[in-house]
């Protein structure tokens, strides 16, 4: 099978080309930063960008399948009109090429995120969504002009919305350590708030669960782990996996707001991300606990990595990529 994978020097991105491979499929993957991919005899690997319509017609010549995980994402110093022209034009763009090109299913991924703070846990894919920032919102309008593309063409789309992401290769998993084990890691507010936690490779299954599954076109799913956490719970797992001690520093939201709102406006004079921005802070202050009842059934996706063997794998992995 030939697959094209958008986004695919990400993190997630990279895994699923790994996954691929192995696999037997014939890969091809395009992003604008391809450092942590390997060469391999049946990947071809393209720096470059999404919105090069010549470009990405070449790249979906024969292709049977696509995965679309590249986006507008962590960067805070982009534009609201960058995030709407990445996350939502250049998607509805690159499903017309699909389809002219013949393309077997489309697997667009999207994010939890587009739900908002879940008020009343847990969440699922008939919950209404209430995005707050420029990435959720222009991911929410990507995924439904995917949804209406496909419905309005008979082209077979799937959504799927992975939860918090973590793993090996993974940067923000990989600061989270780093700051636990330096025991500078501060918790704002009570530590209540939770998060769903899903490994990177369920987080890939998952993908791959959406790509064949027969019933699946057209439909959304949430893909995440086993259940969520809050974050105390996450943050003392680490400390346990690491055996340091669990932190205990709490700070106020709004003094983490304030921080964050001052070091994006210090370090966009420098043209450098800041260590800690007003949506960072979405981490802490926005519940995030789902229900994939959807995705068991329909697509048979089941977790299979715990929290606590994630974290050993990923810190075994780091220790010996260094």
């Amino acid at each position: 099978m030939n697959v094209l994978i958008t986004g695919g020097g990400g993190f997630l991105g990279s895994h699923l080309v790994e996954s691929q491979l192995a696999q037997a499929h014939h890969v091809r993957t395009i992003d604008l930063h391809t450092h942590d991919l390997r060469h391999h005899d049946r990947v071809q690997i393209v720096q470059g960008d999404i919105e090069d319509t010549a470009l990405m017609r070449k790249l979906l010549a024969g292709v049977d399948v696509v995965y679309h995980l590249a986006s507008a994402h962590l960067d805070v110093s982009l534009s609201n009109a960058h995030y709407q022209r990445v996350n939502v034009d250049a998607t509805l763009q690159l499903l017309q090429m699909a389809q002219t090109a013949g393309v077997q299913r489309f697997v667009h991924c999207s994010s939890v995120g587009v739900i908002g703070d879940v008020d009343n846990p847990p969440a699922n894919e008939e919950t209404p969504c209430s995005p707050t920032n420029i990435y959720e919102k222009t991911k929410l309008a990507g995924e439904l002009a995917a949804l209406a593309f496909g419905k309005s063409n008979n082209f077979p789309v799937v959504v799927a919305r992975p939860a918090w992401i973590y793993g090996p290769r993974c940067p923000r998993t990989r600061k989270l350590i780093r700051t636990i084990r330096k025991g500078r890691f501060v918790i704002f507010g009570n530590g209540k708030v939770l998060r769903h936690p899903v490994y990177v490779a369920d987080a890939v299954r998952g993908l791959e669960r959406c790509a064949m599954a027969s019933q699946a076109q057209g439909e959304v799913y949430i893909i995440a782990g086993d259940a969520p956490v809050t974050i105390e719970t996450l943050v003392d797992t680490i400390a346990s996996v690491l055996g340091v001690k669990a932190p205990t520093w709490h700070v106020s939201v709004s003094l983490g707001l304030m921080a964050g709102y001052s070091l994006e406006a210090a370090f966009k004079l420098l043209k450098k991300q800041p260590p800690l921005s007003h949506r960072s802070m979405d981490f802490f202050r926005k519940n995030n606990a789902y229900d994939i009842s959807k995705a068991r059934r329909e697509l048979g996706f089941e977790p299979l990595v715990d929290l606590k063997t994630g974290l050993a794998q990923t810190l075994e992995w780091e220790a010996a990529h260094g």
